[in-house]
Parts: structure tokens; C-alpha cells; sequence
């Protein structure tokens, strides 16, 4: 019962923070003026080519289902075997009884079809899950903090390149995030090291590296940050944990996993940088 009380109570003040974050917003500049002060021009935003989304009618409630990391797992599956597969071919990381679910709810959607007792993605090709969870973090961003984001962003830098997966503005501060969709044994310190060189680049006041995964952070990932500040400082700042596998070096870097949720991860990112002098 206190549970519930509780998150009565907080509820007309999550309310209030996103109507004074819209204010705030409003009043502040857009993103792309912000970008365009430190010599940043969008030369290219938001491809659409490996995109799994249904029509705008299912929006809605297919952000509320990519909320579930067991669903953004099944996709993974479904992309990986999108030509053909069976049900079996896309339960590796839930039962068949709830992959069952999320098939039926594909179909439901028109992103999946079911042709002569295997089933085959609708759209297609899609090279990755990597375009559609940009997508989906951007849209956190907006739905829950009110801010704006725009995702799989291009520059024309002249020295360092590459996509900048997200970048939002969060209370007039610029947030850099590069979003993986791999789990940790597929990134590799030349991916720590390219993230390194944006932020130094854009210098966004709040960056972030996060990680689609629910396992340790500690195992790898850490240690290539730690290995990565040790050849850029004589004297490197620490990686520290915040809680979890949440951490964070010198209050604007941070480095964070999907466990609990992405939503939950985010905000306390935010409350870490916000609240760094009190």
C-alpha cells in the first residue's frame, strides 16, 4: 500500500518538472542553433533505411513495448533471421509462450507475415537493430524528459568522423549519447576510443555510453574506459560507480546499461550532473 501512496504523491511532481523542462525549453534555444554556435552543422539526420517501425497508428504502443528488454531482444532475433524462421528460431532469450506473444503482436502490426508455417519479416532488408533503437532512446527523451533529441545525426568534421548516435537538449544543456545495440564482447577499444574523440570534439556538457545489454559493466566495459583515460591523461581521472552498473568520470561522462530500464538509467544520469555542486 505505502508503494502506491508513493507514487501517488510523485506523480503531480514528475508533472510539474516536464512542464517547467517545456518552459525551460521554449524559452532556450533550438538544438540545431546550439550545434551550430561550436561550428556543428547537421549535414545529415535520422535515416530511415533500417527502420523497424509500423504504421504511425501502432507507434504508441510499440514504444511501450520496446520498453521490455526481452522484446528488444526478440527483435534482434527476428532481424537476424528475417528471411525465414520459426518460432524456435526467435526464442533464445524468452519463453516460447511469450515469443509466441510478441509474434502475434508483429503480425497484429503488419511487420511480420507468416507464409507456408514460417514466418519472415515484412520490411526489409534491415542491417541491424541499430537504427531503431536510436529511434527508441530519442523518443525517451522526448516522451519523459520533454527535451529534444534528434538521432543518428552526421557532421562534415574534418578530423574526427562517424555518426553521433544521439544528441539531445536537456535543460539547455547539450547530451551526446552513443547507443549500443551489441552486447559488451562485441565492442571493442577502438569504439571507446571513437567516443573519446567526439566528446572531445563537441564537448556536450553531459555524454553518455550506453550499452543495450543487462549484463555487468564492470566485466569490459569499464576497463576499456580506464585503459582509454590512462592513454589520454598522466593523470586519469577514475571511472566511479554511481549504483549498480551506473558510472561516471568527473560528473559529465557517463557510462550506463539497460538494467531496470533505459528510462530509470537516464534520469538518474540527469540527477548525477544536475545535482553535482549541491
Amino acid at each position: 500500500m505505502s508503494g502506491n501512496k508513493t507514487s501517488g504523491k510523485s506523480q503531480p511532481l514528475r508533472d510539474e518538472i516536464k512542464r517547467l523542462r517545456k518552459s525551460l525549453s521554449e524559452l532556450t534555444p533550438q538544438l540545431d542553433v546550439l550545434l551550430k554556435r561550436r561550428g556543428f552543422r547537421i549535414y545529415k539526420r535520422e535515416p530511415s533505411e533500417d527502420l523497424l517501425l509500423p504504421e504511425d497508428k501502432f507507434i504508441g504502443s510499440f514504444y511501450e513495448m520496446m520498453k521490455k528488454y526481452s522484446f528488444r531482444l526478440f527483435l534482434r532475433e527476428v532481424i537476424k533471421h528475417q528471411k525465414s524462421f520459426r518460432l524456435e528460431d526467435v526464442a533464445r532469450y524468452a519463453t516460447l509462450e511469450v515469443t509466441k506473444d510478441y509474434l502475434e503482436y508483429m503480425t497484429n502490426m503488419g511487420l511480420v507475415e507468416k507464409l507456408s508455417g514460417v514466418f519472415r519479416l515484412s520490411l526489409g532488408p534491415i542491417k541491424s537493430f541499430g537504427e531503431t533503437l536510436e529511434w527508441f532512446v530519442a523518443e525517451i527523451f522526448k516522451v519523459e524528459f520533454t527535451a529534444e533529441a534528434i538521432w543518428g545525426i552526421r557532421f562534415k568534421r574534418p578530423r574526427v568522423g562517424g555518426d553521433y548516435d544521439l544528441i539531445a537538449k536537456v535543460d539547455g544543456s547539450i547530451l551526446y549519447m552513443e547507443i549500443k545495440s551489441s552486447p559488451p564482447k562485441q565492442i571493442y577499444q577502438s569504439e571507446i576510443s571513437a567516443f573519446f574523440e567526439r566528446v572531445t570534439d563537441l564537448s556536450p556538457e553531459i555524454s553518455i555510453f550506453f550499452v543495450d545489454t543487462e549484463l555487468r559493466m564492470k566485466d569490459k566495459i569499464v576497463l576499456m574506459f580506464e585503459e582509454e583515460l590512462k592513454k589520454r591523461h598522466t593523470n586519469p581521472p577514475k571511472v566511479t560507480r554511481i549504483e549498480k552498473e551506473l558510472f561516471q568520470i568527473l560528473d559529465r561522462i557517463f557510462i550506463i546499461n539497460a538494467k531496470d530500464s533505459i528510462t530509470a538509467n537516464i534520469e538518474k544520469v540527469l540527477s548525477c550532473y544536475f545535482r553535482r555542486s549541491l
